[in-house]
Formats: C-alpha cells, structure tokens, sequence
C-alpha cells in the first residue's frame, strides 16, 4: 500500500471518527473504502426522460410551432 496524507475540514474528520468507530475499523479504512466507491466504474442510474410520449413531435415540427411568435 502506498501511504498518502489528506487534508480533511475538522467536520469531516469527526464525521470518519464516528463512522470508524460505528463500524470498528480504522479510520483510514473509512476513507479508502470512500475513495473506492467514489472511483468505481459503476454507471450512474440511468435517467427516464422528462416527457415522455408516443407522439413524435419532429415528425410534425412545423404544425407545433404554427403561430409562434405571431401577435
């Protein structure tokens, strides 16, 4: 293993004492388990679309935007 010094706000510091201790592991085990799942290759949950619909409005562009922008 490879030894490597972190800077850590005191927040967080208290925050990877308490979760070391919870968990009864040192406390750099906390952060290289955090640091191995921040880095891992696991693909984000993937988003539904925002509107979803059979109707295919590229199909009919011209009829959508009819008016658009007439007074």
């Amino acid at each position: 293993m490879n030894k490597t010094t972190v800077y850590l706000p005191d927040a967080l510091k208290r925050a990877v004492t308490a979760s070391a201790r919870r968990r009864d592991i040192s406390e750099a085990e906390v952060i290289r388990r955090a640091i191995a799942d921040f880095v891992s290759d696991v693909a984000p949950p993937s988003r539904v679309a925002l509107f979803a619909s059979d109707v295919l409005m590229a199909e009919d562009v011209d009829a959508h935007l009819e008016g658009l922008g007439e007074q």
